[in-house]
């Protein structure tokens, strides 16, 4: 029995062994996707595409779409970053697929976010505009002030861009309301500041930008230190304050601005040169604006060169995957041929051990039965026992429930008599409250109720068969308390019958129709009458006689 057991538990590890590989888990996939970020923001982008295309391979096999946008994403990212918008745009358009059909909106508006800045790199401002208002209506639908602040802000720099002034003001002041954080808000007044530039208002533009300027010497980003210089720089040529210009150019130039800004820095210097008839140095920044345009072309050339080659690569890495594909799958062939084989070869191993337990299981039946018939017999005489000892509880507790019938039904009959004891001292109290009147015996009708009273009352009989039967519950009592202590009066001796009941002040008070005041009182004289000292309570000393 116990190799059979050894057989079935190596079985099924060996096969969970196998069933784990190839196995493929999300976190796999979430693991291979930071690793291939992380070599995008390091510019190994042959190397990130690779592990993306990898992961991307991976989420689409087993649908796990979150994981495949991610993938997708950051695949359109990596071209972005080697300048090649047009492949960008292609990926980015397959990350709005997967995220619509299988993802909620809050992924989908970051990558209709990416899409419009494509388009607007490209110079497409219709379509950059619409991608961003509905990036913007989603960001609005689920009241995410940050991306509203962040969407708001694109929409007003691409208004900007297009000469929009108007509708640019309009939807960076709506920026201005959610943006929380420097990264948004710091743009958006730079904008702000363009804005009132292209509409003339130099004079604001120059003193707002000078003031946000020196809040910004200590920030790492230096983007917005070049452009609000490059706007006091134009804000002071507009002016036609030359030196100023000049001054602020040369600020522009000491923040090391990328080529791009450059290309605009060197033909604000060329205007300035012109206006100072330097035309000498004005003529060399126009040879410079030639140099960094034909560089930067160079550069755009060099990192589409370098995109095509990525794609080829990729291309390889995909080819590699099918391969890698087509050999797992042969491999999960054979690993199922064997495992059909260990399974037959464990079931023939089984139906040997299934014999040998069964002759081994009728040798111990029989055993078994041997020891069912002693145990029995053994049982019996324990059950025989054990009914003459529930016998003797059950009558144990028959007398004991006996008891108790007779106890509740002598309280009952207790009660009464005290009930019947009180109204008798009640109605001995109205009597003598109205002998005591004056003129008692002129007044028939009151002696007329007197004697209904004096009717009603109850012998000294009732009293007997209340001391008589409370002596009788509870062993003589009273008798005892009597003989301890001759001078107790009926009405002291039933006041400590009601305490020996464990009764209350209130509830005694109740039944001698006294005060809770008098009662305790009544208390205090009975202690002294009793000699009681003060480390024994009256309780106490009752349940002692």
């Amino acid at each position: 029995m116990t190799t059979k057991i050894y057989f079935i538990i190596t079985f099924f590890c060996l096969f969970g062994q196998m069933q784990l590989f190839g196995m493929e888990t999300t976190k796999q996939c979430d693991s291979i996707i930071k690793e291939g970020v992380q070599l995008m923001f390091r510019k190994d982008h042959v190397a990130s595409l690779e592990l993306l295309s990898e992961a991307k391979e991976m989420a689409q096999k087993n649908q796990w779409y979150k994981q495949l946008f991610l993938a997708q994403n950051n695949i359109a990212n990596n071209y972005y970053m080697l300048l090649d918008y047009g492949e960008a745009l292609k990926q980015h358009l397959e990350s709005y697929k997967i995220a619509s059909k299988y993802l909620d909106d809050t992924q989908l508006m970051i990558v209709l976010n990416n899409i419009a800045i494509l388009y607007s790199k490209e110079k497409k401002y219709a379509k950059a505009n619409a991608y961003f208002n509905k990036a913007f209506i989603l960001a609005e639908k689920y009241k995410d002030s940050l991306k509203m602040g962040m969407y708001a802000m694109n929409l007003g720099l691409l208004a900007n861009e297009q000469k929009q002034l108007s509708q640019a003001r309009k939807h960076l002041n709506q920026a201005l309301e959610f943006a929380t954080i420097p990264e948004v808000k710091i743009p958006t007044l730079v904008g702000l500041y363009q804005n009132d530039f292209l509409q003339g208002n130099n004079l604001q533009s120059r003193s707002e930008a000078e003031k946000l300027l020196t809040n910004l010497n200590n920030e790492p980003n230096n983007d917005n230190r070049i452009e609000l210089s490059l706007l006091i720089a134009k804000c002071y040529l507009k002016e036609n304050n030359l030196a100023k210009a000049l001054q602020w150019a040369n600020h522009t130039v000491a923040e090391k601005p990328d080529l791009e800004k450059k290309i605009e820095l060197y033909d604000l210097f060329a205007t300035i040169y012109f206006q100072l008839t330097s035309y000498g140095i004005a003529f060399q920044y126009k040879d410079s604006i030639t140099l960094s345009t034909s560089k930067l072309n160079t550069i755009k050339n060099g990192k589409l060169f370098e995109s095509s080659e990525v794609k080829f690569q990729i291309q390889n890495y995909k080819d590699k995957l099918q391969e890698k594909e087509i050999r797992l799958k042969s491999e999960r062939k054979l690993f199922y041929t064997i495992l059909i084989i260990i399974v037959f070869a464990l079931i023939i191993l089984l139906l040997i051990f299934r014999n040998y337990s069964i002759k081994t299981k009728q040798k111990e039946l029989i055993a078994k039965r041997e020891q069912q018939v002693t145990a029995f017999k053994l049982e019996k005489e324990i059950a025989e026992k054990s009914l003459l000892v529930e016998k003797e509880k059950t009558a144990l507790l028959e007398q004991e429930s006996l008891k108790n019938e007779i106890q509740i039904r002598n309280q009952r009959i207790l009660s009464r008599a005290l009930y019947i004891s009180g109204r008798n001292q009640l109605l001995q109290d109205i009597i003598k409250s109205f002998t005591s009147l004056p003129n008692i015996n002129e007044n028939e009708t009151i002696i007329k109720n007197i004697k209904a009273l004096e009717e009603h009352l109850k012998t000294d009989d009732d009293w007997d068969n209340y001391v008589r039967h409370f002596d009788e519950v509870n062993q003589g009592f009273i008798q005892r308390l009597t003989q301890k202590h001759h001078d107790l009066t009926a009405t002291d001796i039933r006041y400590l019958s009601y305490v020996y009941m464990n009764l209350d002040t209130k509830e005694i008070a109740n039944m001698l129709n006294i005060t809770p005041v008098a009662c305790r009182k009544r208390k205090e004289r009975i202690e002294k009458r009793l000699a009681l000292p003060d480390t024994i309570s009256l309780n106490v000393y009752l349940l002692s006689i």
